[in-house]
């Protein structure tokens, strides 16, 4: 019987090459559930299209922000929804929607910044962050329209302050407006920028610039409906968007950094916009 040392050298195995497992990076615009689920929302809510007239008209008088149920001069002004409606149409005003255009274009602006915000903030946050903000776009509305009348619908404002809160660290090297960003999720979780570093950002200033041009020129959302003119609140998407600025800090659970060192992580390396 052969020992160990009389055994025939045999060659070695070969060594199997070394796999290296990169983690799946995930696209930038993939919805998280938060905002899925809140666009979802407002499209079930939408079929209300669906209903008799009187049933979708009594729907945006119930739940639609109309000043003129605060305006405590006209005591027999009966509007439907009594004094509940003073409380919950700040918010419910922001998930109706005048048609599918207008619904789209609120989505269509919710994909990039609704999608970082809510990856950010978690479900929670961003739920709780969105009905602030609209309550905010209403009260600019109340201020503004005090008399007025006619409902007003749409998700704009919230649309607005997810946009205001967003360019906080939209811009941050690494951030999902950023030409050097990773997977969608990293990219929604770079340190914020201070407010006050923030408006000295040429971006940031620029983007501030173009979209209260927009708003006041044009208006992208928030609809007044009544039985002969429909009209843009753009007074309650400036309210949103200055709701959404100030107090994202309020909300944002990321740790913040240093002025000096969120001023070097702002640049990025491509020195284009």
């Amino acid at each position: 019987m052969d020992s160990p040392q009389d055994s025939p050298p045999q060659d070695p195995l070969p060594e199997a090459p070394a796999v290296s497992e990169e983690a799946p990076r995930e696209p930038i615009l993939t919805l998280p559930v938060a905002l899925t689920a809140y666009i979802l929302l407002l499209a079930l809510i939408h079929l209300r299209v669906l209903l008799p007239a009187d049933i979708e008209n009594w729907t945006i008088d119930v739940f639609g922000f109309i000043p003129k149920r605060y305006d405590s001069s006209l005591l027999n002004l009966q509007i439907p929804g009594g004094a509940g409606a003073k409380v919950w149409t700040f918010v419910t005003y922001s998930l109706l929607h005048a048609n599918l255009t207008h619904l789209g274009f609120n989505v269509l602006w919710l994909l990039p910044f609704g999608s970082a915000l809510a990856r950010r903030f978690g479900a929670v946050r961003f739920f709780v962050f969105m009905a602030v903000t609209a309550a905010a776009g209403a009260l600019a509305h109340l201020v503004t329209h005090e008399h007025a009348v006619a409902p007003m619908i749409g998700a704009s404002a919230s649309v607005s302050g997810a946009m205001a809160a967003a360019i906080r660290f939209a811009f941050v090297r690494g951030s999902f407006l950023s030409f050097n960003r990773s997977d969608a999720d990293t990219a929604a979780k770079v340190p914020a920028l201070p407010l006050s570093r923030a408006l000295r950002d040429g971006r940031v200033v620029a983007f501030l610039a173009v979209w209260f041009g927009v708003n006041i020129i044009f208006g992208v959302g928030a609809i007044g409906v009544d039985a002969e003119t429909t009209s843009v609140a753009w007074q309650a998407h400036i309210g949103g968007f200055f709701a959404g600025l100030l107090l994202f800090a309020l909300f944002d659970p990321v740790p913040r950094v240093r002025n000096d060192a969120a001023d070097a992580s702002s640049r990025d390396i491509s020195n284009r916009i």
